[in-house]
């Protein structure tokens, strides 16, 4: 989807620093929450799949499917 264009999966991965995997999708959105994430980078983990992200490869290609 276009909207998330502008966040990129690097700047993603900056606001999920000392994320421990595996790690659900809620876990994610506490991290990025704590670590002060911009509101686009919210939408963005709020609209991950619920599943169980093993690492930051897989969080990367949430981050790809949205786009």
């Amino acid at each position: 989807m276009a909207r998330y264009s502008d966040v990129s999966a690097a700047e993603v991965q900056q606001f999920l620093h000392g994320m421990d995997y595996p790690a659900r999708k809620s876990d994610l959105i506490k991290k990025a929450r704590d670590n002060g994430a911009s509101d686009d980078i919210m939408r963005l983990l709020n609209d991950f799949p619920d599943q169980d992200f093993s690492s930051p490869v897989d969080v990367s290609k949430a981050i790809s499917g949205l786009k």
